[in-house]
């Protein structure tokens, strides 16, 4: 079930115990530097390093990046090249696909209580439509999956 925050997505909600993961969409030409990720590298170097060290980003795949046992942020490949005002550059197949590799990874850590964070994935750079990603994100995962997507300020 998604939960919509105002807030920050690097700056999760939840009990301490909680296992936290901030999700986050990345292109496949190497390009970092604006959007979510000037967040990211604010708080932590890691994500970008990560990114950045990556042989071959190819659509669909992730980089599950930890920061402490308790918090990781996954790096989802799924935007190619740019966005025109015409053609977003979200790759809603490949995000679906990163999306099924998350849960994939959450179910082998069924132990313990996982969250996910996310701002509007896809949506900002990326230009797509939040409605087809929303549905995506309810396909792939559960009804009681800890989903929080975070806008910085409210929506009007």
């Amino acid at each position: 079930m998604i939960t919509y925050r105002i807030g920050d997505a690097t700056d999760p909600v939840g009990p301490p115990e909680e296992r936290k993961l901030i999700l986050h969409v990345c292109n496949d030409y190497g390009g970092w530097g604006r959007g979510f990720v000037v967040a990211l590298s604010s708080r932590w170097k890691e994500p970008e390093r990560a990114y950045r060290s990556a042989k071959r980003l190819k659509l669909g795949t992730i980089q599950i990046v930890p920061l402490s046992f308790k918090l990781c942020v996954v790096n989802m490949i799924a935007q190619h090249g740019n966005s025109t005002p015409t053609v977003p550059a979200i790759q809603y197949d490949a995000l679906k696909h990163c999306l099924q590799n998350v849960h994939s990874g959450m179910q082998l850590y069924q132990l313990l209580e996982q969250s996910i964070h996310m701002p509007r994935i896809g949506c900002g750079l990326g230009g797509g439509e939040w409605g087809k990603v929303e549905a995506i994100i309810n396909e792939v995962f559960p009804p009681d999956t800890n989903i929080n997507v975070y806008d910085l300020r409210a929506k009007c």
